[in-house]
Formats: structure tokens, C-alpha cells, sequence
């Protein structure tokens, strides 16, 4: 009888073991707590993830984990599991979903978030730009606005002024509008308004907010459709990702990729709206323009050919790229009116 009991134990503890067995994923973020990532998009998620693996796979929020464009390196080599990053800090490798910065059909980040994760699972996945990352999803922020120092008339207002720009297309937009680029993180753009180094900054809204820019600029310009956008992608440690149990992994991705693209794309929109409302506060001069407006024809000319300059710089990638730039318009404004009907 004490054998048969002490086996029955045994089998009872080791199918509790197997049962309440987790997994901790480490999530590397350089964002406050107070953004829309880290507020809403990774809390969300790891939601999702806990109830589709029934409780076996949790995340753990890990901040300050250094510059975006480290994140890449960080989950690659299995300091971190799961990051996100702004694919235009590292030039020359993520070259394919830069098609999404262009202004283009919309402004809506969730439309253009969705349209380009189905982009890059049609188009782009094939090509290996991520070879080394598990892609678990791809967003924009809300449309790129202009930030200044001083009232903004006429385009030709900016020539020669020192503008805040990042990577990716907005660098080829700083050319085109005439203004001297300022490379720069987001984290260093309030201190260098404020000591007048730069004369305004590309970005979007909720800066406004989170990088308490409505403190240091006199002026919002907005354009209609935005500026430009910044394409992101949300990854994970492939071997990390493999080591989970074909059920788990499965599960994680039932509610990442599309799903987990227009959650991020919603919540960095949204995050916009804030950001204009901590500007009023502080009676920033907010000027909205209308697609009849002088400066957007203006705005108009300049980014002509943007698109035909994106396809000749991936003419080494194995893809139809007026196809996938087709199918990312089509995309986003299909997505943009079944979720406005």
C-alpha cells in the first residue's frame, strides 16, 4: 500500500509540475511606462498570451533597456526574448517595410498597420529581412506632424531651419523640404528645443504628451494625411519562441501578428489624440490644414516620386514592389472603411 501511494505522489507531482509549469517571456522596452507600448499595447498582449496558453506563458515588462535601435541586437543575441524596434535605425537591413513611411492613402495607423503586416506576410516575409527574429507583428504610429519654434505660413518658411528628423524616409522628406537635418533620439528632443540647438521636430502627436514637447514649441502644423509615418516591428527570439511547446506557440501567435498590429496601431493613434489636448492646454498655436490648403498642395509636390525612389532602393530584394506597394493602399483602405461603416 505505501508504494502504491508513494507512486500515486509521485505521478500527482509531476503532473501538477507539467500542469503549472510557466514561462517568463522578457520584454525589453526603452519607452516610459506612462506611453500607449507600454501602457496599453504590452499589457494587452500579454493578456491575450496568458488566456490563449492557458496561464502557461506570462511577459515581464524590462525598461530602460537602452537605445530602440539596440532592441534588434538585445533579442537576437537572448538578453531580452521580446522587443519591439524602429526598423529605420538600422538602415540598409530593413529596407522592404519603409514602403508604409511614405505619405500615401491615409493617416490611420490601425489601417496602415494591418495592411502592412499582410504586406509583409504576402510580399515581404520571403525576402529574410528578419532572418534572426521571430516577427510576432508590424505597426506604424500615428501620421508624422511638424513641431516648431515659430508660425509655419508657407513651406518655404522651413528652408534652412533645424529640424529634428530619425531614420528611415523622414530623412529623405528633411531634403526635399530644404531644412537642415539634426540627427536625434526622441529622449533629447525636449532639451535641445529648449536650448534652441533644433527649430522643430517631425513627429507625431503624442509627444505633444509624452515627451512634453506642448512645453517647448510655439506651433503645431497638421497635415491632413500626416507627413510620413514610422514603420515598427514587434519580435521575439526564434530560439525562445521554438523551445515553447507547439501548443503555446501556436496560441502566441493565434493572438499576435494581425491582431497584435492593429492593437498597436490603434493604441499609438490614440495616443495622438492626448497629445493635441496637453498642447491646448498650454495654448500651443494648433493649425490644421485642409487638403485644399496652399501648404498641402505645396506639401504635395515635394513628396512627389517618393514611392518610385522606395522601389528603386529595394530593387536587390526578391519581390514585386509595385505590387506590394498596390496591395498596402488597397489594404488600408479597405480595413479603414469596414472599420468606419
Amino acid at each position: 500500500m505505501n508504494i502504491i501511494k508513494t507512486i500515486a505522489y509521485i505521478c500527482a507531482f509531476m503532473f501538477s509540475t507539467a500542469t503549472y509549469s510557466q514561462t517568463t517571456l522578457r520584454v525589453a522596452t526603452w519607452l516610459p511606462p506612462t506611453s500607449g507600448q507600454n501602457d496599453v499595447v504590452w499589457p494587452t498582449w500579454g493578456k491575450w498570451v496568458e488566456e490563449a496558453t492557458e496561464g502557461r506563458v506570462k511577459i515581464e515588462l524590462e525598461y530602460g533597456s537602452g537605445h530602440p535601435k539596440s532592441m534588434f541586437s538585445l533579442v537576437e543575441d537572448g538578453v531580452a526574448d521580446v522587443s519591439f524596434g524602429v526598423n529605420g535605425y538600422l538602415p540598409g537591413r530593413f529596407k522592404l517595410p519603409a514602403v508604409v513611411e511614405i505619405p500615401g492613402v491615409t493617416a490611420d495607423p490601425e489601417a496602415l498597420s494591418v495592411a502592412l503586416w499582410r504586406v509583409y506576410k504576402q510580399h515581404f516575409e520571403a525576402a529574410h529581412e528578419f532572418d534572426g527574429l521571430k516577427v510576432l507583428g508590424m505597426f506604424v504610429h500615428g501620421p508624422g506632424q511638424l513641431f516648431t519654434t515659430f508660425e509655419v505660413n508657407d513651406l518655404s518658411d522651413l528652408h534652412n531651419k533645424k529640424i529634428r528628423t530619425g531614420g528611415g524616409v523622414v530623412n529623405d522628406l528633411a531634403t526635399r523640404l530644404g531644412v537642415v537635418p539634426v540627427f536625434a533620439p526622441v529622449t533629447k528632443v525636449y532639451e535641445m528645443m529648449q536650448q534652441g540647438v533644433i527649430d522643430g521636430v517631425f513627429l507625431p502627436a503624442q509627444e505633444l504628451k509624452y515627451s512634453r514637447l506642448n512645453e517647448v514649441v510655439s506651433d503645431v502644423t497638421l497635415f491632413p494625411s500626416g507627413m510620413y509615418t514610422t514603420a515598427f516591428t514587434i519580435f521575439m527570439n526564434p530560439d525562445v519562441f521554438e523551445d515553447l511547446s507547439e501548443k503555446d506557440r501556436n496560441a502566441i501567435m493565434s493572438v499576435s501578428g494581425e491582431k497584435l498590429s492593429a492593437l498597436a496601431g490603434r493604441a499609438w493613434g490614440n495616443s495622438d489624440t492626448k497629445g493635441l489636448e496637453a498642447a491646448r492646454e498650454m495654448n500651443v498655436r494648433i493649425k490644421e490644414l485642409t487638403p485644399e490648403d496652399p501648404m498641402t498642395q505645396q506639401f504635395a509636390e515635394k513628396v512627389q516620386g517618393m514611392h518610385e525612389t522606395w522601389i528603386d532602393s529595394v530593387s536587390d530584394r526578391p519581390i514585386d514592389a509595385q505590387a506590394a506597394l498596390d496591395d498596402l493602399n488597397r489594404a488600408a483602405l479597405e480595413y479603414q472603411r469596414q472599420t468606419t461603416d
